[in-house]
């Protein structure tokens, strides 16, 4: 197999960003054009040839499908971290408070079980009220069981409009500043410091990300709050993306009317350091990972590079090197939702991500700092996978009208 070499870049929804720049059986150098050059069949066709639209439009199709395929897995994460970290998921009316301040003083019947199927509920007094662990998540399949028996199959897929919503801005952003760092420091390594040649990708992609998470982040905290809480209203459609980001506004004014109006949009960006701490190493362990796999397994395909082949092996290297990167970057994960729900404004204004994995070690020790692994993992594996495979296949094909037959 030649050794040339091959650049990409894939955008994961979501919220995991990874940057791919590998050269396949050989040694990253030179300017620009030699990096961005590759050959898929032996050939001398040139990457350079697909424009930045190409590109775009390859890894925004890539992190539309993930967003959709593992949204579920998303939600069950959420819900997971969000209970350990105090939300209740009993049901809205479970007070006596509350079923005053909706029916008032004369209304006090209710019927407050889970689902109207369940038949775990008790009676007391003049309200049938399901046990405690009805309203309680265990795994990620008692995840699914109950939002899918309490508020629907498509409850789901809840924020998985601000999943593609974040796609095609970040998309936006990220691939030409990547372009433009890289070239950048490309120039400067190759002139004063050619050892560093390899690791000017790892830079490129974080600073790229950095400035993708700060301009699209009110979108993710959004996402996060509306796969967290539980919205139940009779007859009443649940807020989306706009109204969310609305009531954490609203919230900071109400709270603290006599601070300058900025205090309010500045929460906003709340627990962006625990996102931007969770997803640049998630993008070092994810990079490292998948490209020696990737090179090892683009090495036995050899001279019979085909759709299938380049699929199948981007795939299983994005799979592996995804899990692996979710796995170890739970805690911070856990330390991002849990700093993206909190819904007291002062305070969600003052935490830190250290005071937050502090707070998590404290309350529920290794295990906290772990929950909701399970569907991370499983859904980090295929996600990075999707991205990479579909967005180096569409590339393939785009490319293939530049090669000579």
């Amino acid at each position: 197999m030649n050794a040339n070499d091959h650049s990409s870049m894939a955008q994961l929804s979501g919220h995991d960003t990874l940057t791919v720049e590998y050269a396949i059986g050989g040694s990253v150098s030179g300017g620009s054009s030699d990096l961005n050059s590759h050959s898929l069949k032996g050939s001398n066709s040139s990457d350079v040839m697909l424009g930045l639209a190409e590109r775009a439009v390859s890894a925004a199709g890539a992190a539309v499908l993930s967003a959709i395929i593992v949204n579920p897995l998303d939600v069950a994460k959420t819900r997971l971290q969000a209970q350990a970290a105090g939300v209740c998921y009993s049901h809205p009316l479970s007070n006596l408070t509350g079923r005053m301040a909706c029916f008032g003083p004369n209304m006090m019947f209710a019927d407050l079980r889970c689902s109207p199927s369940c038949a775990r509920a008790g009676i007391q007094g003049t309200v049938s009220i399901c046990p405690p662990d009805c309203f309680q998540y265990k795994s990620t399949l008692d995840v699914f069981y109950k939002i899918i028996r309490q508020e629907g199959f498509m409850r789901l897929w809840r924020g998985t409009n601000a999943g593609l919503a974040l796609a095609v801005p970040t998309v936006g952003i990220y691939l030409p500043c990547y372009d433009v760092f890289r070239n950048t420091l490309e120039e400067l390594t190759s002139q004063e410091a050619p050892n560093l040649m390899p690791y000017v990708p790892l830079i490129s992609g974080s600073l790229a990300r950095s400035l993708a998470c700060a301009s699209c982040y009110p979108i993710e905290l959004a996402r996060t709050r509306m796969q967290a809480f539980k919205e139940i209203q009779n007859g009443k459609k649940p807020p989306g993306v706009w109204k969310t980001l609305i009531g954490i506004v609203s919230d900071v004014k109400t709270t603290s009317n006599s601070q300058n109006n900025l205090q309010g949009y500045r929460v906003l960006w709340t627990g962006m350091g625990a996102q931007l701490a969770r997803d640049v190493p998630f993008s070092a362990i994810c990079w490292s990972s998948l490209e020696p796999i990737r090179r090892k397994l683009l090495r036995i395909v050899g001279d019979e590079d085909n759709a299938v082949n380049i699929l199948a092996a981007n795939f299983f290297a994005g799979f592996s090197a995804g899990s692996l990167a979710a796995a170890a970057t739970c805690p911070l994960d856990v330390a991002k939702t849990r700093r993206q729900i909190e819904k007291d404004p002062i305070r969600a204004l003052r935490m830190t991500t250290r005071q937050t994995l502090a707070e998590i070690w404290r309350d529920g020790g290794l295990k906290g700092l772990f929950t909701g692994a399970g569907p991370r993992v499983a859904r980090a594996g295929p996600s990075v996978g999707i991205v990479v495979s579909f967005y180096e296949v569409v590339k393939y094909a785009l490319n293939s009208r530049y090669t000579p037959s």
